[in-house]
């Protein structure tokens, strides 16, 4: 029987949705759906490839549990007795703290990822968790954190209505945006243009967003922080600073001023190779724009000064009046989102509660850096860790020094994996916890509803009956985090949905300001609706937050049973203004110069001063529209074709070093060496080469075998993990140093 389904793509960002074509319970076809709210029928090639990835043959259908050094499988039962046993016996020893939790980036595209890894960790009682947030966005949470009192606040560009758009480090018509949730950017991108507005592209590499822009500036890679700076001076200088309204709301600009004293454009130019004039044109066009944003990503955040870069991103948007204004940089309202309260003042964003125990890296959003999680394993001592949960990660290619890290994990008590494979990370594991395909899960975007550029709500239920033999992940992590409670805990999973939803009415009822204060939680909780806990939690986040219905008080409020009604999704509005709303600093205003942001400006001066770093080559990644980090690299038709791992180098510097294209290069730098093919293009400005990240797909244990038959090089092993950006603990994966010559 064949029929269809609508389900939102968990394959990136963009969250588009697919129409799924469905054939005797087989995902066989998937297109856009016209009708989406969000994404109006765009579809990306991860999106067309749904049912491949769906059904790889590769994916495990059952958990597996290490007896006689070899992974074999079992029943869901016997792995969680594996599991209580394993992490039983290492709390029992050396308490929670000596479990870390590492996870991944599919975590964000779940509704499993979205609701229990909090409770995971507070059953588990650790400090150690370590996520893909510091190899890719932890800087710009750590700059928002600062200037906004809220982390989480992030403002992206309102692509719709601005008219002079400058990406900084940022390629989305290949990324399809990141921290800034847009379906079609290019479509949007091509609507900038026809109305008349401006594309300027700040990046070493001519990208195909490059290519489309009206402007290309290229400068030398990590010196975007410098570059930026030297707008802002621009700026104060030229009298060109216009807050608008946003001006009462401001604090600090004096200071910024006097920061930004030393970084004129004279001075920066040889640094970062952009000539003077270029920079001044830059801020003068910036400016001038009667509505414009600026937007940075991965380029300018995993780099040496990606905090500082990440923050005058915004500084930027405020000193031009763009900051929370249509067209501008602005925040969006999800509605999960907590209703609005009254402005308050908070006690403002640290770092530093508790520090790592080998390095002493601080704590930051309540992670230590995933840079530190090999040393925090093998170095001996107190406190070392000794067992892992991991959900939906792979370390051993994401995170630099892989190779340190596949060493460290051997050596690990146990560790327990939830992933669908058995990766280079997940092949350590002494259990290995399976969620089924994404066609049999159900999807609510929480975290890229908070960064999505129009304010949407919708979910997808699972289109696909579970399977016989799976467990959906929701209970896969509740009866996870009860295994790690004990035979205290009960062992049913919906227990831990309860729980979660008795805290949360809790403390709602118990707030002033929230729209059910001084209700009955238990009364609150009985009128929740669903077929599952989660769907009951996701009811209960809906009916609180900013549109919801809460709980009856507003009977035009969302529900979960009216966005059931609505399977193409309910339109909730073009971004508005939210400014004092988002503050939570301790002034209420935005606070433009945060002292540790103003206490790392001198490590910028101090590079600045020391010029350019000679005429070595520094390397760069770089993203395909194709791949996703090292996690969609077993479907074959994602891989060949361009999507292949090569290292992309000017000619220049190819005939320097006698390099020939598609000729072997060996590649070294602090963390060892990789060989890879050379790819010789005239898009990269010379001094830069050019690898993709997360490949490197060549280990023993592993079962995936369209990943192995083109394995690529691990772009990671050329990192030890010293080169961090101490403000945020973001590993430097841009921009730092390597030596190349021919593979002999």
């Amino acid at each position: 029987m064949t029929r269809t389904a609508l389900r939102i793509c968990p394959l990136c960002e963009a969250t588009c949705g697919l129409t799924l074509t469905i054939d005797d319970g087989r995902v066989t076809h998937a297109r856009g759906d016209r009708d989406d709210v969000f994404s109006a029928g765009f579809i990306c090639p991860k999106g067309a490839s749904f049912g491949a990835l769906d059904a790889d043959p590769d994916r495990l259908r059952r958990p597996l549990v290490r007896r006689d050094g070899r992974l074999t499988e079992a029943s869901w039962d016997e792995a969680y007795a594996a599991v209580a046993a394993g992490l039983g016996a290492v709390t029992g020893a050396h308490g929670g703290t000596a479990v870390g939790v590492v996870l991944g980036n599919p975590n964000v595209h779940t509704v499993a990822g979205g609701l229990y890894p909090a409770q995971l960790v507070a059953a588990l009682g650790t400090r150690s968790v370590f996520s893909a947030s510091t190899l890719d966005q932890m800087p710009k949470h750590v700059s928002s954190g600062y200037l906004f009192g809220d982390p989480n606040a992030i403002p992206v560009p309102d692509l719709d209505r601005t008219d002079h758009l400058l990406l900084i480090g940022a390629n989305p018509l290949v990324s399809n945006g990141s921290l800034a949730t847009a379906a079609d950017f290019p479509g949007k991108l091509k609507a900038l243009r026809r109305r008349g507005g401006r594309l300027v592209v700040i990046d070493p590499n001519r990208t195909r967003t490059a290519r489309a822009a009206d402007q290309h500036v290229a400068p030398r890679p990590g010196t975007d922080a410098a570059l930026l700076f030297a707008m802002v001076e621009v700026l104060f200088a030229e009298g060109l600073v216009d807050p608008g309204a946003l001006g009462p709301h401001l604090s600090g600009m004096a200071e910024v001023r006097a920061l930004a004293a030393d970084f004129t454009p004279e001075a920066v130019a040889g640094y970062c190779g952009v000539p003077a004039e270029d920079i001044r044109t830059l801020a003068r066009d910036l400016a001038a724009a009667e509505r414009a944003a600026v937007y940075g990503r991965l380029g300018s955040t995993a780099v040496e000064f990606g905090t500082l870069a990440s923050w005058l991103v915004d500084v930027l948007n405020a000193l031009t009046g763009n900051l929370d204004r249509p067209g501008g940089a602005m925040f969006p309202l999800s509605a999960t989102a907590r209703a609005p309260r009254p402005p308050r003042r908070g006690k403002g964003f640290v770092t530093g509660r508790w520090h790592s125990r080998v390095a002493g890296y601080p704590e930051v959003k309540g992670e230590l850096p995933a840079a530190a999680l090999a040393e925090e394993i093998d170095t001996p001592g107190d406190g070392r860790l000794r067992a892992l949960v991991v959900v939906a990660s792979n370390p051993v290619l994401s995170a630099p020094d892989g190779a340190r890290l596949d060493r460290a994990l051997e050596g690990l008590d146990f560790m327990v994996s939830v992933d669908p494979y058995l990766n280079e990370t997940s092949r350590h594991a002494d259990v290995v916890l399976p969620p089924p395909p994404p066609s049999q899960s159900a999807h609510y975007d929480f975290a890229f509803s908070t960064l999505a550029v129009r304010n949407t709500v919708r979910y997808s239920p699972p289109a696909v009956p579970l399977a016989e033999g799976l467990l959906d992940e929701p209970e896969i992590l509740s009866r996870l985090i009860l295994a790690i409670l004990g035979p205290a805990a009960g062992q049913d999973p919906a227990a831990v949905d309860g729980q979660a939803i008795q805290r949360k009415l809790g403390m709602e009822t118990a707030d002033p300001h929230s729209p059910v204060y001084g209700r009955d939680p238990a009364e609150l909780a009985a009128a929740l609706r669903g077929a599952t806990g989660y769907e009951r939690r996701i009811d209960m986040l809906l009916r609180l937050g900013a549109y919801g219905d809460a709980f009856g008080a507003d009977p035009d409020g969302i529900t979960l049973a009216a966005v059931l009604d609505r399977p193409h999704g309910i339109d909730l509005g073009e971004l508005r203004p939210r400014i004092p709303e988002v503050l939570r600093t301790p002034s209420g205003t935005v606070e433009l110069a945060p002292a540790p942001v103003a206490a790392d400006v001198p490590r910028l001066r101090a590079a600045l001063d020391g010029g350019a770093g000679g005429q070595g080559l520094v390397l760069i990644g770089r993203r395909h529209l194709r791949s996703n980090n090292s996690w969609m690299h077993n479907v074959p038709a994602l891989t060949g074709g361009s999507n292949r791992c090569t290292a992309q180098m000017n000619p220049e510097d190819a005939a320097r070093l006698g390099l020939t294209d598609g000729a072997l290069a060996r590649i070294k730098a602090d963390g060892g060496e990789i060989t890879a093919p050379v790819e010789i293009t005239d898009a990269l400005r010379p001094g830069v080469v050019s690898l993709p990240h997360g490949w490197g797909h060549d280990r023993d244990g592993t079962r995936l075998s369209a990943a192995a038959r083109e394995p690529g090089a691990n772009f990671n092993q050329l990192l030890d993990g010293s080169r961090l950006d101490p403000l945020s603990g973001t590993a430097v994966l841009n921009g730092f140093p390597i030596q190349m010559e021919a593979a002999h």
